[in-house]
C-alpha cells in the first residue's frame, strides 16, 4: 500500500495486537472516506460474477456489508437469477444464499437463508440479520477483509468469529477473502493459529492465489 501521503500506520512487521489495531482503524477510515469507492465496488462486483461462472457450488455463504465494506449480495442475487433461468438442455438450479447468525453460546457464526425482502432484524452488534429463516450449510463462502497480505491472509476485525467458525464447520467450505486493492498489506504476519484463505478478490481480479486475466482498462 501506498502511505507516503497519508495518516496510515508506521511500516513495520504486523505482529503485534497494537499494530494491527492501529491498521484496522486506518483501514476502515480509509474505506468511508474513499471518493472511488463507488467505482472500485463496479469492478469488483464484475471480478466476482467473472469468478463464479465456473464454481458449481449451489449455497454460498455471504454477509451484510458494514462500515464500507464490498458489498457481494447484487452479484450473488445475479448468481441466484441465472441458477433459475437454466438452458435447453440443463433444468434450472436452485441456487441460496445465506448470511451469518451469531449463536450467542459458542460465538460462531451460522448462516441462514437470506433473499431481497427477507424479514431482517439487528443482531447484537445493530447488523442485519435474516429473521426465521432455515439454516443452510455453505460451500463456498465470502468474508470480508479489513485488509490482507501475502499468502493469502486475512486481517478481520479482531473478535475471531470466522476462526471459530471455519474450526467449526464440516466439511469446511472454500473461502474467498473480499476487499479493495489499497487494503494490501505487505507486511501482514499470520500468528500460528491463522488459515490462510484460499482466495482472495479485489477489484482488479484474483489476487490470490493466482491472477485473473485481465477484464480490460478503467481509464
Amino acid at each position: 500500500m501506498d502511505t507516503s501521503n497519508d495518516n496510515s500506520p508506521k511500516k513495520s512487521a504486523l505482529t503485534s495486537n497494537a499494530e494491527k489495531s492501529s491498521w484496522r482503524r486506518h483501514l476502515v477510515d480509509q474505506r468511508l472516506t474513499m471518493s472511488d469507492h463507488e467505482g472500485r465496488s463496479d469492478w469488483l462486483q464484475r471480478v466476482l460474477r467473472v469468478w463464479l461462472v465456473e464454481r458449481a457450488d449451489t449455497v454460498i455463504g455471504a454477509y451484510w456489508p458494514i462500515k464500507g465494506e464490498f458489498d457481494v449480495l447484487p452479484a450473488l442475487f445475479r448468481w441466484q437469477e441465472a441458477g433459475r433461468e437454466g438452458d435447453a438442455v440443463e433444468a434450472p438450479i436452485q441456487r441460496r444464499i445465506g448470511l451469518p447468525v451469531m449463536n450467542k453460546t459458542d460465538k460462531t457464526l451460522q448462516f441462514h437463508a437470506w433473499y431481497p425482502g427477507c424479514p431482517m432484524e439487528p443482531d447484537a452488534y445493530g447488523i442485519p440479520k435474516p429473521k426465521g429463516t432455515e439454516v443452510l450449510v455453505p460451500t463456498l463462502l465470502f468474508i470480508p477483509c479489513v485488509g490482507y497480505g501475502p499468502g493469502g491472509y486475512r486481517l478481520g476485525y479482531g473478535g475471531g468469529f470466522y476462526d471459530r467458525t471455519l474450526a467449526a464447520l464440516t466439511p469446511r467450505p472454500f473461502t474467498v477473502g473480499l476487499g479493495f486493492a489499497n487494503a494490501f498489506l505487505p507486511d501482514l504476519e499470520p500468528e500460528p493459529h491463522d488459515i490462510p484463505l484460499d482466495a482472495i478478490l479485489n477489484e482488479n481480479g484474483v489476487v490470490w492465489p493466482t491472477v485473473m486475466p485481465s477484464l480490460g482498462s478503467r481509464d
